[in-house]
């Protein structure tokens, strides 16, 4: 993915698995984590995560984040 437009690039990760538990983030086997994709910016992450999260929908251990790597490449940028 490209981007074209003269925006600036801000990274995000989505990324998925299944829950051990409702309570705490802690995946049952790491082996099996769904890495969706980067997207240039957060609306395209979104679309991504909404589409991922709607597709397992009935399996309430499964969830779905969204990382906002541009914060960890760059922790002094506001955006």
């Amino acid at each position: 993915m490209t981007e074209t437009s003269g925006k600036k690039q801000l990274l995000h990760l989505v990324f998925g698995g299944e829950l051990e538990n409702l309570q705490n983030v802690q995946f049952r086997d790491l082996n099996k984590l769904d890495i969706v994709g980067m997207y240039p910016d957060y609306a395209s992450a979104l679309t991504a995560w909404k589409s991922k999260a709607q597709q397992t929908v009935d399996n309430a251990h499964m969830r779905y984040f969204i990382v906002h790597l541009h914060r960890l490449l760059d922790p002094q940028e506001k955006a």
